[in-house]
């Protein structure tokens, strides 16, 4: 199909570009003091929300690829649907069918791991584990260590991660304590050696992205392959222990611990001879672990001598590096993103945000694509992230983003900019509300400045989010018991075009089941472009005549 725009016959956009601005974890919640949004002051949002060009997008479940409406959607899902304008079977999708029909076990790779079973070899199972369904999924690990057992695969070892981000802050004892008695079941049965072997909170062992701390991955390989950290009876013992010793103490920021039999030997460290599957779906937070595991000439920190073992991913993390080289289910092929229908029209465009989201307006929006489309056409922009703990400093890079963003805006060298301010999610992924509170307040206020500089220069913005959050920092059951809320919450997002040279050339159309793989054809539309004819339908409508 070509990668040819039609122009529209009625409108042709303004004579400044367009920026798109993504609020990530801003969401429309309740009007309680549980939203974070609700609570700050925004008197930029607020008057945003008053416009007739305002609506409310779906950004979970379905709309966005995944199983069911129950699913939270994420930033990785929320930002491929924006940048490939229709909606593709993800993640936790895609692993269920391979592992509904089969198909997952009846791949080389499989084969390959059975191979190191039958040679003696243990097989790990190293990701997050809990039912958030963002990352992975508790169940579609224990149907994998299900079929280990039926092929008689004498040794596995069970590595979780703990999550407490996309489910409840202290919930880890609700998964590790049913993984172990599976396990235990299963070699009392068959007399198999079966366990959990190592762990660790997900923001402290194994699962860091995008270069941010090394030292996160560092601790996983000497917990996992090394058999280094503090050394518990089990997992659970170690979970409890934790709990005690901080009260305070959430799983995802646990230390890193090892199980160690009777003899104090640790009972699962990762050896010659083995097979390690990564059993996350989600690649941002999986391409670090993985490269450790399968480059032989790897620098980021001194992992020892590199076992002989064979390492596989559930997904291809990272299409363009080929990151794994072994992985057990195909990824969604999205093809024909917006940015590449751009290049193609020779549109010049940015990309900004600080480490924590880059990937996001890069290589997710892209499709699951690593570097430029067109480098001379596409200016990507990383702005470091701090390492710091996102309640301590809840304004995080907005106001950096910010500047470079209206610096390029005003350089006069760009049609369309995108750009995600973070703080929505990684602040209210802390369950802190009143840093939430001030994250929010500080992206209202970055939102405002970036809408100046737009009406300035003559161009359009437009201001959504990929997902919820800080819009559902707790909940309070029918005893008035309140539950902190680390997660995503199910609730729309905001869609505002801000439009200061409106004179009614469109209106907002009356679309069904509205969601963010709508906001590609829009985009378009508001650079003067009719949609591809398989996009989804744009959210505006032209009110004279032409195609949109």
């Amino acid at each position: 199909m070509s990668l040819h725009l039609h122009q529209l016959k009625s409108f042709h956009g303004r004579k400044g570009p367009l920026l798109l601005i993504i609020m990530d974890g801003i969401g429309i919640g309740k009007a309680d003091e549980s939203n974070a949004v609700f609570k700050a002051r925004t008197p930029n949002l607020d008057q945003l929300f008053k416009s007739d060009l305002y609506t409310q997008l779906k950004a979970h479940g379905t709309a966005v690829g995944l199983p069911s409406d129950d699913d939270m959607g994420n930033s990785e899902v929320g930002h491929n649907a924006m940048g490939a304008g229709r909606i593709f079977d993800q993640g936790a999708r895609l692993v269920n069918k391979a592992l509904k029909t089969g198909g997952i076990f009846q791949t080389e790779v499989w084969d390959h791991i059975t191979g190191r079973a039958q040679n003696g070899g243990t097989i790990h199972f190293i990701g997050l584990l809990s039912d958030g369904n963002v990352h992975s999924h508790i169940e579609q690990l224990f149907i994998m260590i299900d079929k280990c057992a039926e092929l008689n695969f004498k040794k596995v070892k069970i590595h979780p991660l703990l999550d407490g981000r996309d489910v409840g802050e202290r919930t880890a004892l609700d998964y590790v304590i049913p993984t172990e008695e599976k396990l235990k079941k299963i070699s009392d049965k068959k007399g198999f050696d079966y366990a959990i072997a190592s762990g660790g909170g997900r923001m402290k062992v194994t699962m860091d992205r995008y270069n941010s701390d090394w030292n996160i991955v560092k601790r996983g390989w000497e917990a996992h392959v090394r058999g280094e950290g503090r050394m518990f009876a089990s997992a659970s013992e170690a979970v409890k222990t934790f709990y005690a010793e901080d009260p305070k103490a959430t799983d995802q920021y646990l230390p890193s611990f090892v199980v160690i039999n009777s003899a104090g030997n640790p009972v699962g460290p990762i050896k010659d001879g083995d097979a390690v599957i990564f059993f996350n779906f989600r690649g941002d937070r999986a391409i670090e672990i993985s490269r450790a595991f399968s480059e032989k000439d790897f620098k980021e920190f001194d992992r020892g001598e590199l076992p002989d073992i064979f390492y596989a991913g559930m997904m291809e993390y990272d299409g363009d590096a080929h990151i794994p080289p072994n992985f057990l289910v195909q990824p969604p092929a999205i093809d024909r993103v917006i940015s590449e229908y751009l290049c193609a029209e020779k549109v010049k465009t940015f990309a900004v945000s600080e480490t924590q989201k880059f990937g996001h307006v890069t290589y997710f929006w892209n499709g699951n694509r690593s570097g430029y489309i067109d480098e001379a056409l596409e200016k990507y922009v990383e702005i470091p992230s701090d390492r710091i703990e996102f309640d301590k400093a809840p304004q995080m890079k907005a106001s950096e983003i910010t500047a470079e963003v209206i610096k390029l805006l005003k350089s006069g060298h760009y049609r369309f900019g995108r750009t995600n301010f973070p703080n929505g999610d990684m602040v209210g992924h802390t369950g802190m509300t009143e840093a939430a509170v001030i994250a929010v307040e500080t992206v209202d206020q970055c939102v405002g400045e970036l809408l100046t500089a737009v009406k300035d220069i003559g161009g359009i913005a437009v201001i959504t989010s990929d997902h919820g959050n800080a819009d559902e920092m707790f909940s309070i059951d029918k005893k008035g018991a309140k539950s902190v809320k680390t997660a995503h919450s199910l609730n729309p997002v905001p869609f505002i075009i801000y439009d200061p040279g409106y004179q009614n050339e469109y209106r907002m159309a009356d679309l069904k089941g509205k969601g963010l793989s709508n906001i590609a054809a829009t985009l378009l539309n508001l650079l003067g472009y009719e949609k591809p004819e398989d996009y989804d339908p744009s959210l505006i409508e032209m009110a004279a005549a032409g195609k949109s």
